[in-house]
């Protein structure tokens, strides 16, 4: 099985393939294992995963990463799966920016697909991207002691200003708009904890070639610049998922979603997709964690059977993994 996408689905897709001796590559777009949990909110609390109250989502995705690899799949990081096709002898053929596969089956688990982070296209932004300039939090603590300005008037900008000012040396806020897309009562601690200007955008950001010193801000309305001192910048203004081309794979699909069925079967026999891009027929739709590990179990399941007719849909508890490790 080659399961494209290596989010939380895609690496419990992997472990659970191996659970039922399957041989697996897994490919993924991003530079680290994880989809959103790494990408968009590392330091945030998960609490929906079972049998665990609360995790931070780094710690769960590294967990996986680790559950994912009991098996010995082929793991491929940054390498983007462009293409699918059919071969005469009813395989599979993934391509991708980098090479081409082949297995009997396909497993999509590309969540909201290749995330890259909203720019504002300030002068200097690009040139001290991870130099100063980020997009998210990765590890609070990469922020302690630091002057941080972040950029952005919703949800996340106002909770990392929240959550980093204890222990930064300074936070100052600057949004474009005095309206706040935030929770109100975030927003009100906001200006308890933080510099906030409102009406304001940020215009350049400058430093020593390795690190950034200075941004540059302005007032939307008179044009008015002030220059801060600042350790680090966060750009907060939302991520864009990129699906590349996998609406021209023949794939069913409304809008951004794959069609599947209640096996987790596309159109295409022996591809799969499970996750935040699946949407199964005649079901709600829930865009869960916990609802896209039980998919990638029917999915994986189903998959055997396919590939192997005479195989078991259902191979036994985990409970019993002393069995499968033995095989």
């Amino acid at each position: 099985m080659i399961i494209i996408g290596g989010g939380p689905i895609g690496l419990f897709s992997a472990f659970y393939a191996g659970l039922r001796d399957m041989k697996t590559l897994l490919i993924d777009a991003q530079d680290e294992l994880g989809g959103q949990l790494v990408t968009l909110y590392p330091e945030k609390t998960v609490y929906d995963v079972g049998g665990i109250p609360g995790i931070q989502a780094y710690e769960l995705a590294q967990r996986l990463v680790e559950q994912a690899k009991m098996f010995g799949p082929e793991i491929r990081v940054n390498e983007w799966a462009d293409w699918i096709e059919r071969t005469n002898d009813n395989m599979w053929i993934v391509k991708t920016d980098k090479g081409s596969y082949k297995a009997k089956t396909v497993l999509i688990a590309a969540g909201i697909g290749r995330i890259t982070p909203s720019r504002l296209g300030a002068k200097g932004e690009i040139e001290y991207e991870n130099k100063g300039v980020y997009y998210t939090v990765r590890r609070k603590k990469d922020f302690e002691g630091k002057k941080v300005l972040i950029v952005g008037g919703g949800d996340s900008a106002v909770d990392w200003a929240l959550t980093l000012a204890p222990i930064a040396k300074s936070v100052t806020l600057i949004h474009r708009r005095d309206q706040f897309r935030a929770h109100e009562r975030s927003v009100k601690e906001l200006f308890r904890v933080a510099n906030v200007y409102v009406w304001h955008e940020l215009k350049e950001v400058k430093g020593d070639g390795n690190r950034i010193t200075q941004a540059i801000i302005f007032d939307n309305r008179t044009k008015e610049e002030k220059v801060l001192d600042v350790d680090a910048v966060i750009i907060s203004i939302g991520y864009k998922g990129d699906l590349g081309n996998i609406p021209k794979w023949g794939l069913n699909m409304k809008g951004r979603d794959i069609i599947v069925n209640g096996k987790m079967e596309t159109n295409l026999p022996g591809v799969y997709a499970a996750g935040d891009i699946a949407q199964q027929v005649d079901s709600p739709k829930l865009a869960l964690i916990a609802v896209g590990f039980a998919q990638a179990a029917i999915a994986v399941s189903v998959a055997k059977k396919y590939i192997e007719p005479n195989a078991s849909l259902f191979a036994g508890h985990s409970s019993e993994m002393d069995k499968f490790k033995s095989k």
